[in-house]
């Protein structure tokens, strides 16, 4: 791996654990008032987007941490969508 990748790597590990704990915090309460609608729909399409520039240029760090941010924002924004 070169420096490139550790880098990217740290950068894809650090971002994705800093999402997890309010992703749980919204799971496990299922308290969606505090989240703006607007401001999580436009985060959901960049983290895609992010996820799609991983993908065309086979960035692995890049593929694997927005895939998952991507999954876990999806989640939080369909209980945004629900739970109002």
């Amino acid at each position: 791996m070169t420096l490139i990748d550790w880098v990217g790597s740290l950068a894809a590990i650090l971002t994705t654990a800093s999402f997890v704990p309010q992703a749980w915090h919204t799971f496990r309460t299922r308290d969606v008032s505090g989240i703006s609608l607007g401001m999580y729909s436009l985060f959901t399409v960049g983290v895609a987007l992010w996820l799609v520039y991983g993908v065309l240029m086979v960035a692995w760090p890049i593929i694997i941490a927005n895939t998952i941010t991507t999954s876990l924002a999806l989640m939080i924004l369909v209980m945004k969508l629900r739970y109002r």
